[in-house]
């Protein structure tokens, strides 16, 4: 251990701490702009610096390791006036439309250059030449709002594995761009917008398309309907100020009404859906139908990582649909055709934590049409919400309508790592097991944030091993050992991002502080833990809405009116495709 102080006040931390966590440790914060704890410790912002006694220079508290007897400053005015000059030479390079900015009031630099008084014209002059890229169908960047902190590009490289951008060119002409600055769209992005969620500005965002949703809201010949995703309940009301891991599923539906879409479903539905055609396939590979370890299709960036980097496993993914794009077909098959609508004439949103699923809505179609027409992030139904004069915190709960608006615990839990699986073991093992007593409902092995889960469970005499993996890099660690017949699973649970749903690209955005001081991901989780184990129905084949489309539209799971509705392909890309 080690012994200092800060601001006079003693601190003991362990050895190889830095000044910024042992400032931390006692409750005082060290302003950062581009640090992430071990993704970005660069000290390239310059915006964390101390004093420390017998110095010359001050240090960058973010990676300045403490030694015995240091004593550190975090409030001089030496050290007051250095950040706040460096905050105005950074302003003095970004576009200050701040009143328009998707991040006003949600903005890191805007923060701080308000809470060191900064004068944001006081250094203008030349800028650079910023690069804007809406090449995709689910981001954008504006590098006139970028400050070069290179937090998307740690998360992109280190968290994801991917690393399909960096800072390009040098000096004053230093930006963040994709080799040879070539579009977004052209390289083997997958969407997941990680790097939204860790930018403190405004130069990244999701293609928005609340545009298109009010203008079809207002269109007298279309039937609007919504679906909401299961993690959507579990982080919108930290935008309206609720505390971390608030349910406000019952609020939602009732702001979804006061909108004006005609119907008002819950992709949970969709969700046990996807598990009854996806644990009956699994049951079919196990009985020697198709190519084993079977990968969980629910998350589309993984299915695009898969189809751009691993065509040889493309066998081994599930044909399911995902919830998204079930509910879609659904809709536009099952329910226009009970109800008597042209499914032209329906208009089908859905609501999703995820910036993929904006690209993922063009994959599929049934009979010609796209399942989903457009997809709102939770910051979208945010502000939709907000510009319509919604108070959400004042509303009371609502319901979703029928026929799919009734569910499962199981379809709640798909928006935490692992609850694809767990809800696809639960009704496996009922099936392959219709007449034992007690089939198991909580497999608490695959629950938490751990990279990678493995556990091994016997079910009708059989010992069916699984793995359970969240964030890309760790993926492909999965995905090298059975492309080398080293892996004995039988099934796989891949998400994107880490943490699963609800650490999606499209959630609230929280400042870096706070995500490592309340543990974001864990609070969010609990959220649908929680809801799962209030359900009196937690298996996906003990939905009535579901097991009543079986029996008069769809027939036997896997059987072929199901297959048609409900599954899809996937075809092989080059990790670099010129669109």
């Amino acid at each position: 251990m080690v012994n200092l102080t800060i601001n006079n006040v003693p601190v003991c931390v362990k050895e190889g701490s830095t000044i910024l966590e042992a400032a931390r440790s006692i409750g005082i914060k060290i302003p950062t702009l581009c640090h992430m704890k071990e993704l970005s410790e660069l000290g390239a912002c310059r915006v964390c610096v101390v004093e420390v006694k017998g110095m010359r220079s001050l240090v960058a508290a973010c990676e300045y390791p403490v030694y015995e007897g240091m004593e550190v400053y975090t409030t001089t005015q030496r050290v007051l006036n250095a950040r706040k000059i460096t905050l105005e030479l950074i302003l003095s390079d970004h576009r200050k439309d701040c009143l328009s900015c998707e991040r006003n009031t949600n903005c890191e630099l805007q923060r701080l250059a308000y809470k060191y008084g900064c004068d944001a014209n006081k250094f203008a002059g030349e800028t650079r030449n910023f690069v804007y890229d809406d090449s995709t169908d689910y981001l954008v960047r504006d590098n006139s709002k970028c400050i070069l902190c290179r937090r998307c590009i740690a998360v992109c490289k280190k968290a994801q594995g991917v690393g399909v951008i960096g800072a390009n060119e040098r000096g004053f002409k230093t930006h963040v761009a994709c080799a040879f600055d070539m579009k977004l769209v052209n390289t083997p992005c997958v969407g997941c917008g990680q790097c939204i969620t860790v930018c403190p500005t405004g130069a990244l965002k999701e293609k928005e398309e609340i545009v298109r949703v009010q203008e079809a809201l207002a269109n007298p010949d279309k039937y609007v309907v919504v679906g909401t995703a299961p993690s959507v309940r579990a982080a919108l009301g930290e935008n309206f100020d609720q505390p971390l891991g608030t349910n406000v599923q019952g609020k939602i539906n009732t702001a979804l009404r006061y909108l004006g879409f005609k119907k008002v479903f819950d992709v949970n539905c969709t969700a046990d859906f996807t598990i009854m055609e996806e644990a009956n396939e699994l049951i079919e590979r196990l009985q020697g139908k198709g190519k084993l370890p079977m990968f969980t299709s629910c998350c589309p960036g993984w299915v695009s990582h898969a189809e751009k980097n691993y065509p040889e496993l493309l066998p081994n993914l599930s044909t399911c649909k995902s919830p998204q794009q079930m509910f879609g077909a659904l809709v536009k098959g099952l329910f226009a055709k009970k109800n008597g609508i042209d499914p032209r004439n329906i208009f089908v949103v859905s609501v999703m934590p995820c910036t993929a699923k904006k690209y993922e809505k063009k994959r599929t179609f049934t009979d010609g049409m796209s399942d989903i027409d457009a997809v709102l992030t939770t910051r979208e139904l945010a502000r939709l919400i907000q510009e319509n004069g919604i108070l959400l915190n004042e509303l009371p709960d609502g319901e979703t309508d029928s026929p799919f608006g009734e569910y499962t615990g199981a379809g709640i839990i798909f928006g935490a790592t692992g609850g694809v699986m767990e809800a696809a073991l639960r009704t496996a093992a009922s099936v392959l097991e219709p007449n034992a007593p007690y089939t198991k409902l909580e497999f608490d092995e695959v629950r938490g944030l751990d990279g990678v889960k493995e556990a091994v469970y016997r079910i009708a005499g059989k010992d069916i091993k699984i793995a359970v993996v969240n964030g890309l890099k760790n993926a492909k660690a999965v995905c090298d050992k059975v492309k080398a017949g080293e892996s004995d699973y039988q099934f796989v649970e891949v998400m994107t991002c880490p943490g699963g749903c609800v650490m999606g690209g499209g959630q609230p955005i929280k400042a870096t502080f706070v995500k490592h001081k309340n543990e974001v991901a864990q609070k969010r989780a609990s959220v649908l833990y929680k809801a799962d184990k209030a359900m009196y129905n937690r298996r996906s084949h003990k939905n009535g809405s579901v097991l009543d489309a079986y029996a008069n539209y769809l027939g036997e799971p896997c059987g072929k009116e199901a297959h048609r509705l409900l599954h899809t392909s996937y075809s092989a890309k080059p990790a670099y495709v010129k669109e």
